[in-house]
């Protein structure tokens, strides 16, 4: 930390930053203060005249829990109407939150988060004091990261882009959404604008180029902070195990993307025209966690993948981008880092933060042109699987040798995106690093949806009788039926996690059913082909594809008429 705090910790004063948020974290070595049993990250993540939306994070510095309360003191008149994630509740102006019963555990270093919306009137003002269990929490001058904090770096970037902002609404994509029947109800969510092919910088069809949406963007921000979401994604070779989203550059073709595609990109993104917006890209998509996966002596492996591997040019050019665009300081790079059904099982876990890091070190790129990982893009893993855990066992058999989980670590996207931060932190990534989870498409709800456990029988039964995720195998990927809208895009909705976000734009089509013949270089997938029988990477099983889909990126309104019919939480 800059600056010592003995006089803040003292006063047990909680300082509020621009973006609305309040922030009590550990204390530095420099201060010579012993460890703190907890630290309490309180946010007022959306304010109106009359109320606001607050997010709390507590971590437990201390020994490991099986139950909690947290507690706190308004100064003003603010009175809870609803809440989520614990059980609150208020006696005058005193706020206690205690555990539910899903989230009771609580171990040394561990956090746990919760939110709320209360009502005010006058002045909102933070809360000074947090206990946990009884036991004060210390403060902090909030200049700290962590993912979701309100401090800043020196190049005046802020820890997380999402807190305090509005995010950019496409209008492309908001005005296809809004002709749909009962599109109106989402039409106004903020979506990611996919810069995928070296036309689209400038505008394809008559389309908005790259300028039109940063000119859009700032008439949309008014006097507040505005983020911009682009997905940047043409490297040579792309995606090299899946034909749908293949791109327009051949394997060796990395000159063309550095100076054709991520130069004009780095240019306009520069102006500063655009300085007062939070610009985040998301880094290419699928490209690394291929090369861990898709290669060598794997069942899994393609010939493409293997050249990739042997040039060098997916970490070329992911080095490359995060260079050029992170020299830019209102720019914030999130690399692709897959899904939990990917990338979760040991074998590909510790490998790809290792991978991830080579090439944030490449090309002349560095750590700290990394703001963070986004986890699930345009995939359709599950947030959270409430109704199993990964250290359940059934008749003495565990979860993770049931056919769906399969011996992966992890069961669902946000455990699997809070444990991977940990492991890239650990092999060199900065600390204050923020996690991204896509939840465009992975609500499952409707009429599937479990609403319990399943049958004890065997841990299949269990499983696959409780799970959300109702794909046929955890490796389908391509316009699957039964999916539904996940969770609404939101700033820091838990600890690490910078923001759940719709990168893909719900309704865009995953690749084509069929060959259609193109002049955009995607190929046709099988995978896309509702008849195909699979291959090694979904286990020889059904692909799970809705038929009569058009080429990926195209308007696909079957789909999205069932994304909103099964979304969860329910329209």
């Amino acid at each position: 930390m800059s600056r010592t705090r003995t006089a803040l910790l003292a006063a047990l004063v909680l300082v509020a930053g621009a973006s609305g948020t309040a922030v009590a974290a550990a204390p530095s070595a420099e201060t010579g203060i012993a460890a703190i049993p907890c630290s309490v990250d309180y946010k007022v993540q959306n304010q109106w005249d009359t109320g606001f939306t607050a997010a709390v994070t507590i971590t437990n510095n201390g020994a490991a829990k099986s139950s909690w309360a947290a507690k706190w003191s308004y100064a003003g008149n603010q009175k809870i109407t609803s809440g989520w994630n614990a059980k609150i509740s208020q006696s005058g102006t005193a706020v206690t939150a205690a555990n539910e019963t899903y989230n009771g555990s609580l171990g040394t270093g561990s956090s746990v988060s919760f939110g709320f919306n209360a009502s005010y009137s006058g002045t909102n003002a933070l809360p000074t004091t947090f206990t946990l269990d009884g036991v004060t929490c210390n403060v902090d001058d909030g200049s700290g990261g962590g993912g979701g904090g309100g401090g800043t770096d020196p190049s005046g970037r802020v820890d997380n882009p999402y807190a305090g902002a509005k995010v950019y609404v496409n209008p492309e994509w908001s005005a296809k959404a809004a002709a749909e029947t009962g599109g109106s109800r989402v039409s106004n969510q903020p979506t990611g604008v996919w810069l995928d092919r070296i036309a689209a910088i400038n505008g394809v069809n008559g389309g908005m180029g790259l300028r039109a949406h940063l000119d859009a963007a700032l008439a949309q921000k008014g006097t507040g902070e505005e983020v911009v979401q682009l997905v940047v994604y043409d490297l040579p070779g792309r995606d090299c195990a899946a034909l749908a989203s293949n791109g327009e550059l051949g394997p060796t073709e990395i000159g063309r993307y550095e100076s054709e595609f991520i130069d004009p990109i780095a240019a306009i993104l520069a102006d500063s025209k655009y300085a007062s917006l939070r610009i985040v890209t998301t880094i290419e998509i699928d490209s690394l966690p291929n090369l861990v996966t898709n290669t060598g002596s794997k069942a899994t492996a393609t010939p493409q993948c293997d050249t990739m591997l042997a040039n060098g040019n997916y970490v070329k050019g992911v080095g490359y981008a995060l260079n050029k665009l992170g020299a830019i300081p209102n720019v914030y790079n999130y690399i692709d880092a897959g899904h939990h059904g990917w990338l979760g099982w040991d074998d590909n876990f510790a490998p790809s933060a290792n991978l991830f890091y080579q090439a944030a070190n490449a090309e002349g790129a560095t750590v700290n042109d990394v703001a963070g990982f986004i986890t699930n893009t345009a995939n359709y893993s599950a947030l959270k699987e409430n109704n199993f855990t990964i250290n359940d066992s059934v008749n003495g058999v565990s979860v993770r040798q049931s056919k769906w989980v399969d011996w992966n670590r992890y069961v669902d996207e946000q455990s699997y995106a809070q444990a991977f931060r940990s492991e890239l932190v650990s092999v060199g990534f900065n600390s204050g690093i923020g996690m991204l989870i896509d939840t465009s498409r992975n609500g499952w709800g409707g009429s599937a949806r479990p609403t319990g456990p399943g049958a004890t029988t065997s841990v299949d039964t269990y499983v696959d009788g409780g799970r959300y995720d109702r794909r046929i195998q955890v490796g389908n990927w391509c316009n699957q039926s039964g999916a539904g809208l996940g969770e609404r895009p939101q700033a820091a909705p838990v600890a690490g996690i910078d923001a759940y976000v719709w990168m893909k734009p719900p309704g865009e089509s995953d690749g084509s059913s069929t060959a259609i013949a193109n002049d955009e270089g995607k190929g046709f997938d099988r995978m896309c082909d509702p008849t195909y029988t699979g291959n090694a990477r979904n286990g020889n099983n059904l692909s799970g594809a809705l038929p009569n889909a058009p080429l990926s990126g195209h308007w696909f309104s079957a789909q999205f008429q069932q994304l909103m019919a099964n979304a969860y939480p329910p329209l």
